[in-house]
Order: C-alpha cells, then structure tokens, then sequence
C-alpha cells in the first residue's frame, strides 16, 4: 500500500474543524450488535484504507467479523470521518454531510498481530495506514483533530438562551436554545439560515453561550 503515516497525518492535519463522525458509541460499545463493558482504555485509535466507495461497506463488514471471531473485547469502535458543509443545488442552499477523508476509516482497537489477518482479510480493507503498511497509532493531537472522541464540555444552558456558534459550516451565526440534552452533550438551536429559521443539533463543543 502506498499510503504511509506521513501523508495521513498530512490529511488529518488539514481537514476543517467542523469534521464529524459515523461511530457508534464508547463506553459500554455494542460493535458487532452486542454490548459489553467497556475495557477501551488500553485501546488505540489506527487508520485503515478502503477501496474506493467501500467505507461503509468496509465499516459493516468489519463489525461482521467483530461478531463472528467475538473481538468485542479487541474492536471497540469503527468510524467513517464525515463532515457538514453548505451545498447550493437548483439555486436552494441546504446543509448536508459527506465523508471528509475518502476511503478511510478509524477503528478504536488493542492490536495485536493475531489481529492483522482479520482486519486486513476483510472486504473493503486494503491494509492499514502505517509505515510499510505496519499499523501504527494516531497521536493524541491526531485524534483530538479528528474528533474521533467525545470531549466533556460544562455549559449550563436552558431553553430560550442565546448562543453564538464557534465551530462548524454556521460558525459565527446566533441562535436560540429550543432544547438541551445534556447526556448526550448536545442541544437543538433555532438559527436562521439561508433566509428562514431553522432548528440544528449542535455539540456543546460547538458554542459558546452569550451572557445578557
């Protein structure tokens, strides 16, 4: 394989900050369809390369084999990198997500070399990113980039607070809180966007409350 670290980290490095993910969740996980306790925090973050329109694909058939060889306790999470960008069609404007790193994936894993044959076999993979194809771990800057991780934010917000977001393709725009969950981190936002108000779930991470 032709790709090494070096080119990834090159990528990874460039992608826009308003980069999101197709994941599933950490903790208790339920890669494969079957939850279990979380063992993760040994667990490293490692890119993988797909042919060509094959990252779901890819990502799917590996929870396959996740469940066939019971490595629930090996492979905690499977991620396509997406990202929201502003899309003008018919001369309407709308918000949609595409994948931000074509033909990657990032899989959450305690490698060991029992494992390269099953992650490597797996139909859409053509092989790890790393030097000579070797798996190698992203860094912490790397996977704080890629938001591959859910980062804790404090905010106390409340239906009807007006807040400014600060990341992402409405960066700078203002808008008001309709609803907040804050379990999961995040809370819908009523913003007015291309020309009428329109509610969008935001991370905490993606605003900043303004004080009155």
């Amino acid at each position: 394989m032709s790709e090494n670290k070096e080119e990834l980290e090159s990528e990874l490095s460039s992608q826009n900050s308003d980069a999101a993910t197709v994941q599933g969740t950490i903790g208790v996980h339920s890669v494969g369809g079957e939850q279990v306790p979380d063992q993760s925090k040994e667990a490293k973050w490692y890119a993988l390369h797909t042919f060509s329109g094959y990252e779901n694909v890819a990502k799917d058939n590996l929870e396959t084999v996740v469940t066939k060889f019971g490595l629930q306790n090996r492979i905690f999470d499977i991620i396509i990198p997406m990202e929201s960008v502003v899309e003008e069609k018919n001369g309407k404007k709308k918000l949609v997500e595409r994948k931000s790193m074509p033909c990657y994936i990032f899989v959450k894993m305690i490698y060991g070399d029992d494992l390269w044959h099953n992650v490597t076999r797996t139909r859409g993979i053509t092989g790890f990113v790393g030097p000579n194809g070797r798996p190698l771990a992203l860094t912490d800057e790397e996977v704080r980039k890629n938001k591959l991780e859910k980062i804790k934010v404090e905010i106390k917000l409340q239906a009807g607070d007006k807040v400014e977001v600060i990341d992402g393709p409405l960066e700078g725009t203002i808008g008001t809180v309709q609803s907040v969950s804050p379990d999961s981190g995040i809370a819908t936002v009523i913003v007015e966007m291309f020309g009428r108000e329109a509610p969008v779930e935001l991370d905490f991470t993606q605003m900043r409350k303004i004080e009155v």
